[in-house]
């Protein structure tokens, strides 16, 4: 059963189960072990970027494209929420049209991209893709009356979705099961069933000629593949998984704004979280942007203490004043980079065989 669920692509090695069930457990009982907004906050962020994270190496993991337009087809995903909400009244329907047009728009602008930038190679189209990219974050800037300008847009949601919402009134295991509740689980709930689709595609023969193109480009068209149709495909549905994760996002966040969802420092991320976690492997995503989100909302609040129990000690507590997280932050990436450079699934991966290679 396990192993149908996760298309054959077992974890195959201990630490690394350990760590993906507790990860799981972890994001699934999050409003029952936490209390307060941004503990949810940080869980609801973690389960998005698994799978924004997770679609991008199906490009640049898989697939060997380099591409920055990830964002756009993010920020497109959330934008079709926002305006689909803001103008009349919070329904379904508006919802589920915001999210249709905004996956049609994806798909074009998928197409577009691939095939006119998908015949060239490497840096070339890195830079068109960069350059389509930044062109729609300023339409985006530009379009106030539309989409809020700079200062972004904020909505209304369904009623079932409203913090004064209660489904039941007694609380659950000392928790209200309120609209807030819900759309935490509509977030996480939607994110493991993408997850499980890439998981499922980069299992199935379309994802190993995938890997076969990433590795020997040549061959691949030898053996009667046709390469291009193919990368135009893996940059099409790694641009609609990108879509809904933005529009998860936008759901929780019940906010759309250039820089939250089309800044390049989104891009940054994802890039940081696919080096963490391991290029090629799904499970990557899922330990890197579980890694990296807690690393972005705790570190500065960890080094903040640190700084006050050393304050007897003036050179350690400046070096870690929380003005200098970011710093730290650089350093810990560094440090993941230096012992994992095949990504931590990937040396966890590595670790049992070569154990059993030792023993033989």
């Amino acid at each position: 059963m396990l192993n149908h669920l996760l298309s054959g692509d077992l974890p195959r090695s201990r630490a690394l189960s350990a760590t993906l069930l507790l990860i799981l457990l972890g994001l699934a009982l999050a409003p029952f072990l936490t209390s307060g907004a941004r503990p949810l906050n940080t869980a609801a962020t973690i389960c998005v970027y698994i799978v924004l994270v997770a679609s991008y190496d199906l490009l640049l993991g898989y697939t060997g494209i380099v591409s920055f337009a990830h964002t756009m087809f993010f920020g497109i995903g959330a934008y079709g929420v926002g305006l689909g909400l803001s103008h009349g009244e919070p329904s379904w329907s508006a919802l589920c049209i915001g999210v249709a047009l905004a996956l049609l728009l994806t798909l074009a602008l998928a197409l577009v991209v691939g095939l006119f930038a998908l015949r060239v190679r490497a840096i070339f189209y890195a830079m068109i893709t960069l350059a389509v990219a930044a062109s729609f974050a300023v339409l985006a800037s530009q379009l106030s009356d539309l989409t809020g300008g700079e200062d972004g847009k904020t909505f209304s949601v369904p009623e079932l979705l409203t913090p004064g919402f209660r489904l039941v009134e007694n609380e659950v295991f000392g928790r209200a099961i309120d609209g807030k509740l819900i759309t935490y689980y509509i977030v996480f709930g939607g994110c493991l069933l993408l997850f499980l689709f890439l998981l499922r595609l980069v299992n199935s023969p379309f994802g190993r000629v995938l890997q076969a193109i990433r590795e020997n480009e040549f061959r691949a068209e030898a053996l009667g593949y046709r390469t291009v149709l193919y990368r135009i495909w893996a940059n099409v549905l790694a641009a609609l998984v990108a879509a809904l994760a933005g529009a998860l996002m936008a759901l929780w966040l019940r906010y759309v704004g250039p820089k939250t969802m089309l800044g390049f420092e989104v891009m940054t991320d994802i890039l940081l979280i696919v080096v963490i976690g391991g290029m090629g492997t799904m499970y990557g995503a899922v330990v890197g942007a579980t890694l990296f989100i807690i690393a972005q909302n705790y570190l500065k609040s960890l080094m903040a203490e640190g700084s006050a129990a050393l304050a007897g000690l003036p050179l350690l507590a400046q070096a870690l004043h929380p003005d200098r997280w970011m710093l730290w932050l650089g350093v810990l990436f560094v440090l993941s980079i230096y012992f994992f450079p095949i990504g931590i699934v990937g040396k966890l991966r590595l670790r049992k065989p070569a154990a059993r290679t030792a023993s033989n």
